[in-house]
């Protein structure tokens, strides 16, 4: 991996030292207990046992309610993909285990919005090999590597080393096409309807997004798309006439524009993002890329 050097610059510089910590207890504790900070997803069960014996490390639902695998890396030589890999197809063959988990943890509002569209497995580990990189773009599931340092006693780091996004999962239920009891059409569905140049917009909106940094990826999920790092800091919703784009900033701190900007805090919406953006062209799409850039900046 990059040597990541860190230095307290406060007096005299000085380098801080990186280390690792317990994989077994310390570092999958602190996960546990702060996952929400860190990774934008709701903890639900450590050491969660499956039928078959096994057991998940860790589990939650993400911000855009789609059940999250963590599994830890604790040597180099451990296959920790294909074992993260193997419970989220076991938790794609129950999923009525895993809602009856989400009632007892968060209740039942909380399980009827489960996303079984985009699963994914975040895998955590001090350092992977090329092969781990190499491995996780064969796969058609979405895949997380996350590398982690910590330095002296205080200081946690993750770096998203790769991750890969895949197709999202239309099962022989039909999962993904179903629609919500609002009767809400799913966000493919009015890209299709919507017209050449609100299709033209989004793209627009999509590739600006993408330019910020490697770091950006694209999930499409039932209603909306979210544009993630590790956590959501944009996510965009389709109307009849306009792209709705929910930033995750501060809303105390925006100077807001009638009708193009305002604070949706404790207004009722899907996607995640405390402020939203009303897109219609071009124009407003200039106006909006400074707010863009500071939610991609901010998380």
């Amino acid at each position: 991996m990059a040597d990541i050097k860190l230095f307290n610059i406060r007096g005299n510089v000085k380098e801080l030292q990186s280390g690792t910590v317990n994989l077994e207890k310390e570092l999958q504790t602190v996960i546990e207990n702060n996952m929400n900070a860190f990774f934008g997803v709701t903890f639900l069960a450590s050491e969660y046992r499956t039928t078959d014996g096994g057991r998940m490390d860790s589990i939650g639902i993400d911000e855009n309610n789609c059940p999250v695998i963590f599994e830890y890396k604790r040597s180099v030589n451990e296959s920790v993909i294909n074992q993260g890999l193997f419970y989220l197809n076991w938790l794609l063959d129950h999923k009525d285990s895993f809602k009856v988990l989400v009632i007892e943890k968060l209740g039942l509002d909380k399980a009827d919005k489960i996303d079984w569209s985009m699963p994914r497995v975040v895998c955590i580990a001090n350092d992977f090999t090329k092969y781990d990189e190499s491995a996780i773009k064969q796969m058609n599931r979405n895949i997380s590597l996350i590398r982690y340092r910590k330095f002296e006693n205080d200081l946690l780091m993750f770096e998203q080393v790769n991750e890969n996004i895949a197709d999202a999962i239309v099962n022989a239920q039909g999962d993904l096409s179903k629609k919500s009891k609002h009767m809400d059409k799913t966000f493919e569905e009015r890209y299709q309807e919507a017209s050449g140049s609100l299709k033209n917009l989004y793209d627009d909106v999509s590739k600006y997004i993408l330019s910020l940094g490697d770091d950006v990826s694209e999930n499409k999920m039932k209603l909306y798309v979210a544009f993630k790092k590790i956590k959501n800091f944009t996510c965009v919703e389709i109307s009849k006439d306009r792209l709705h784009l929910y930033l995750r900033l501060d809303a105390s701190k925006i100077q807001y524009e009638e009708g193009f900007s305002r604070d949706v805090s404790n207004i009722g919406h899907w996607g995640t993002g405390d402020v939203e953006l009303s897109i219609k062209n071009n124009e407003d799409l200039m106006k909006a890329q400074t707010f863009i850039s500071l939610a991609y900046n901010e998380n």
